[in-house]
């Protein structure tokens, strides 16, 4: 890799959704060369303004860069833009590091490092937490599953955009971490509409309650952040509820593997779905809120 010269890695991203636009101006603003791809190419536009490198595919990208960044949508298309022929393995510099931050499936990241093993590059999984304001920030928590000394190459980009950066242990064990990290915030959704529901039922300025009890016992980013959204019946973006429902399904069917059973999680999968039947899985993860209220568009 170009770094050992003292010459900064290129960095290629690929996916530059709402987040993914934030994380890729970050390695940009930090120096190093970006080459980046996006199925919509308008949402590349501020970047190339700024000086990125836009490409035709995935595997373009690949082959322009020492650090190759994903950050898709559902694990199909992970597999597509990693294992389709042309795509990132195919075209992968010898000696680079493929990170992929979407939050996908353990056992693709195993797959994906096997691969890229007998291809003589690395792969990590690196998902992260944080939503769109940890992206734009630059803290979000990136959890990592991988070869150990392909985590210290990629450290210096991924500190670009993270304030929280771990290495969990081997392929897949980032991915492991963020479905621990989304069946936390499931439950912890729930409890916060069903506060919020409560406050208001009982007669009661739900912004002075989380005056209060968001210094408390309760206190939490979720709370204290999404909570007054839902008071605001903000529902905009940050995280999309369908995307959501795709990572509490892989974290169920991870764990039915394991042979555990969480009630939690199942049901906060089962009142997200109902938003997405309702047509509102393009809203934020606050948009729970409704399912509590009947509030309609």
């Amino acid at each position: 890799m170009s770094s050992g010269s003292g010459v900064q890695p290129k960095v290629g991203f690929i996916g530059l959704g709402i987040m993914g636009q934030h994380m890729a101006g970050h390695t940009l603003a930090a120096g190093h060369e970006l080459h980046v791809y996006n199925r919509t190419r308008s949402k590349a536009k501020t970047l190339v303004e700024r000086g990125a490198v836009l490409h035709d595919n995935p595997g373009a990208v690949a082959a322009a860069s020492d650090i190759v960044i994903t950050m898709v949508g559902y694990p199909a298309d992970v597999e597509a833009v990693y294992f389709e022929a042309g795509g990132i393995l195919d075209k992968a510099r010898p000696g680079s590091v493929l990170i992929d931050m979407t939050t996908s499936s353990p056992a693709l990241a195993e797959r994906i490092a096997e691969a890229a093993s007998e291809r003589g590059v690395t792969a990590l999984d690196a998902p992260v937490s944080g939503g769109d304001v940890g992206a734009r920030e630059a803290k979000l928590a990136i959890m990592v599953g991988g070869d150990g000394m392909a985590f210290e190459q990629a450290s210096p980009v991924l500190r670009t955009m993270g304030a929280n950066i771990a290495h969990m242990g081997a392929a897949g064990a980032g991915q492991h971490t963020k479905m621990a990290n989304q069946i936390a915030i499931a439950s912890t959704m729930l409890a916060v509409a069903e506060s919020i529901t409560y406050a208001r039922r009982a007669g009661l300025d739900p912004d002075v309650v989380l005056d209060v009890i968001g210094t408390g016992a309760a206190s939490s980013f979720l709370l204290n952040g999404l909570g007054r959204k839902m008071i605001r019946e903000d529902f905009a973006p940050g995280f999309f509820v369908h995307h959501f429902v795709k990572d509490m399904t892989i974290a169920l069917e991870e764990a039915a593997r394991m042979g555990l059973d969480l009630p939690g999680l199942e049901l906060a999968r089962s009142l997200y779905d109902r938003l997405v039947s309702d047509g509102f899985g393009e809203e934020g993860t606050q948009a729970l809120y409704r399912v509590y209220n009947a509030i309609h568009a």
